[in-house]
C-alpha cells in the first residue's frame, strides 16, 4: 500500500490504512430526492467514500444536500470547469476529482490548488485510457500502461508546482491486464495513495470478473488504497462485490465467509438451492465466522473441519457440525433453520 497518507473527510487512506470501498451515484445530478435516497442506500450497504458528478452549477446545491444527508465522505467529480471545483469545495466536498491539465491556464490550476489546500481537501487525479493527452499518445502511439502513468504524473506535477501534495491518483483501463500493468508501474514512481479500479468493466457478471481479476492481482501485490468495482448496474452491487473481493483476500477485517462444495454424484440434497439460501440469509450478518455448506458427509465435517459451523447433506437429511464435530442430524427441510440457529448462538466478534 502507498506510504503517504491522505485524509478524505473521516476516512484515511494510504500508509497502512485499510482499503476503503467507493462507489458513485448513478441518479441524475439535478434530482436531490433521488440522489439523497441512493446515497443513504449506499451508505447502509457499506460504502465508505461516495462520488457524485457535478456537471454544472445547478448540481452544486444538490451536492450540498447529499453532503448533509450522509456521514461518509463525499467526492465532487469535476471535468474541465475549475469554477465547479471551487463551488463544490465551498459546498462541503471532502475530495475533488479533477485533472488539472484539463481546466485551462496555470492561474486556474493555482486557484483550485490553493482553495483545496486552505480547506484541507485532497484532489484525485483520474486518468483512463481514453483521456491520455495528445502529446503523450504521440510518444507511445497508443494509451499504453506507461502512457497512462506519464499522464498521471503530468497532472500531479501541475499541482506540485503550486506546492499541493494532498493527492490521490487513479489510472484505469477497461482492460484488466492494462490496468494491472499501469498500476504496477505507477506504484514504482510515486508514494501517493492509489485508487484502483477497472473502468467501463461492463454489466454485473463480467464486470465483477474483470474487477476481481485486476484488483485482486493488485491488492495481493500490496497495491491499492481505495477501490471501486465499476458496474453497469445498481451501485449497491458495486459495494457488495468490492467487499467480497476484500473478504476473499482477508483484507476487510472479517465478516461471514461461506464455503461450499461444487456438488458431485454423491449429493442427494438440493445443495445449490440450499447454498444460495444460506448466502441470502447471511448477507447482512457481520459475525467474523466461516460457514460451510457441503453436499455429503465425505466432504462435510472432514474437509470443512476448520469452519466455525456447517451443514452436510445426506439422503433426505443432513448433519450440522462445528469445527468438524457433528452435533446433530436433522431432516433436509430443517437444515437451513438449524444452521441459522447455531450461527445466532455463536459468540463471535462482529465487524
Amino acid at each position: 500500500m502507498s506510504a503517504k497518507q491522505v485524509r478524505i473527510g473521516t476516512v484515511t487512506i494510504g500508509g497502512g490504512a485499510r482499503v476503503a470501498v467507493q462507489s458513485m451515484l448513478s441518479t441524475p445530478s439535478h434530482d436531490p430526492e433521488r440522489c439523497v435516497a441512493q446515497a443513504r442506500e449506499l451508505e447502509s450497504a457499506g460504502c465508505e467514500i461516495l462520488r457524485m458528478a457535478v456537471p454544472d452549477m445547478e448540481a452544486v446545491p444538490v451536492f450540498a444536500k447529499v453532503k448533509e444527508a450522509v456521514a461518509m465522505p463525499l467526492v465532487a467529480d469535476i471535468h474541465f470547469d475549475y469554477r465547479l471545483a471551487l463551488e463544490a469545495a465551498a459546498a462541503g466536498a471532502d475530495k475533488i476529482r479533477i485533472n488539472p491539465g484539463n481546466i485551462g491556464s496555470d492561474d486556474r490550476v493555482k486557484a483550485v490548488a490553493d482553495d483545496c489546500a486552505r480547506r484541507g481537501i485532497p484532489i484525485r487525479i483520474g486518468v483512463n485510457s481514453g483521456s491520455v493527452e495528445k502529446h503523450i499518445l504521440e510518444k507511445y502511439g497508443s494509451p499504453t500502461p506507461q502512457a497512462m502513468v506519464d499522464s498521471a504524473m503530468y497532472h500531479a506535477g501541475l499541482l506540485e508546482r503550486f506546492d499541493f501534495n494532498d493527492i490521490v491518483i487513479s489510472i484505469k483501463s477497461s482492460s484488466p491486464k492494462t490496468t494491472v500493468e499501469a498500476y504496477r508501474l505507477l506504484s514504482e514512481q510515486t508514494d501517493y495513495p492509489l485508487h484502483i479500479g477497472v473502468t467501463e468493466a461492463g454489466t454485473e457478471r463480467m464486470g465483477v470478473i474483470k474487477s476481481a481479476a485486476a484488483l485482486g492481482s493488485l491488492l495481493m501485490d500490496g497495491i491499492g488504497d481505495t477501490m471501486r468495482v465499476s458496474l453497469t448496474d445498481d451501485p449497491v452491487k458495486e459495494i457488495r462485490a468490492a467487499k467480497d473481493i476484500l473478504r476473499a483476500l482477508d483484507l476487510d477485517g472479517g465478516g461471514v465467509n461461506i464455503i461450499s462444495c461444487p456438488t458431485c454424484g454423491r449429493t442427494k440434497i438440493d445443495l445449490i438451492g440450499l447454498a444460495n439460501s444460506v448466502s441470502d440469509a447471511l448477507s447482512d450478518c457481520r459475525k467474523n465466522i466461516t460457514v460451510a455448506v457441503m453436499g455429503c458427509v465425505v466432504n462435510g465435517p472432514g474437509e470443512a473441519r476448520e469452519a466455525d459451523v456447517g451443514i452436510a447433506g445426506g439422503d433426505g437429511e443432513g448433519l450440522v457440525f462445528k469445527k468438524g464435530k457433528i452435533i446433530k442430524k436433522v431432516p433436509e427441510s430443517e437444515l437451513l433453520s438449524a444452521l441459522l440457529k447455531e450461527i445466532d448462538a455463536l459468540d463471535a466478534p462482529a465487524v
